[in-house]
């Protein structure tokens, strides 16, 4: 067993100790427990497995770590950065060494932590990140906001709309009567206008509360830099500025009207997909 090290914090990176034990309570379906370092201290879950081996580990927070746990593994941990939702872990050991842990909502408005690998993401849902193989068994259904003028029609797609006025975002779908997924579509004006009025700011704050969000521009990147009613220099500045303030939200660029519906598209199946999932995983406590 590799010797624990004290947890540090540094650039926005913890090193520290990565542990796996027993759970002592032999009534819960979740067998192990996990301990991560994290800046405001360690952070510990019941697991189902004790790594995603074979599929994403569902888990559950737990209220300590018992004195007297049985340890089985305790790896020394190169990096543990928390990314908004999720927490990118990096083990100090060759095989088994890189996860992520995401953290969501699942049915009931209760906290749902799934333990995955790059290898377990692919194998668990092998189409999640292109809807066709969903669309094909079952017409999208998106809501589209009343306030949306001339808005994208999915005509050419496996799906139908629906007008409603959204609290958040132009285009949605639900499940279960839950938001899961929103789009909010820009033309490239827009956007700068506002950028600079500082109104996208509240645009995107408002997006991040929904699980799955994403600004699309009907227009190219490169076409910033032709704006003629105000300096391009200080739009793509802003631009930077606001995605990284709100990594969660996407800003795409798609170049053109049909490319950001078909873009939208995608985005809005994948994510009504992976809500799917999770409720799929969600089990047990």
């Amino acid at each position: 067993m590799r010797p624990a090290r004290g947890p540090t914090w540094c650039d926005g990176r913890v090193t520290g100790s990565f542990k796996v034990a027993r759970n002592p309570d032999g009534q819960s379906s979740l067998p192990f427990l996990i301990s991560i370092p994290l800046p405001s201290g360690d952070l510990v879950l019941k697991a189902r497995d004790s790594w995603p081996r074979t599929a994403k580990v569902y888990c559950h927070r737990a209220e300590e770590w018992p004195l007297d746990a049985e340890v089985v593994e305790e790896v020394a941990v190169r990096s543990c950065v928390r990314r908004g939702m999720a927490v990118d872990l990096v083990l100090d050991r060759a095989r088994e060494n890189r996860s992520q842990l995401v953290f969501t909502t699942v049915r009931g408005g209760r906290e749902g932590i799934f333990w995955q690998t790059g290898r377990t993401t692919r194998k668990t849902r092998p189409g999640l990140r292109v809807p066709s193989r969903r669309a094909a068994g079952a017409v999208l259904d998106v809501v589209v906001d009343t306030r949306e003028r001339y808005p994208w029609k999915f005509s050419t797609k496996q799906a139908t709309t629906r007008r409603r006025a959204l609290a958040v975002g132009d285009y949605a779908v639900e499940l279960d009567g839950r938001i899961v997924g929103v789009v909010e579509r820009k033309t490239l004006p827009d956007l700068a206008t506002r950028l600079v009025d500082g109104s996208l700011l509240l645009a995107l704050s408002e997006l991040a509360t929904v699980p799955r969000a994403a600004v699309v521009v009907e227009d190219r990147w490169a076409d910033v830099f032709r704006l003629a009613h105000v300096a391009p220099g200080l739009v793509s500045e802003m631009l930077a500025g606001a995605q990284v303030r709100y990594p969660n939200v996407p800003i795409v660029f798609c170049e053109s009207r049909p490319l950001a519906e078909e873009w939208a598209y995608r985005f809005l199946g994948a994510a009504l997909a992976y809500a799917d999932e999770e409720l799929d995983g969600a089990g047990g406590g």
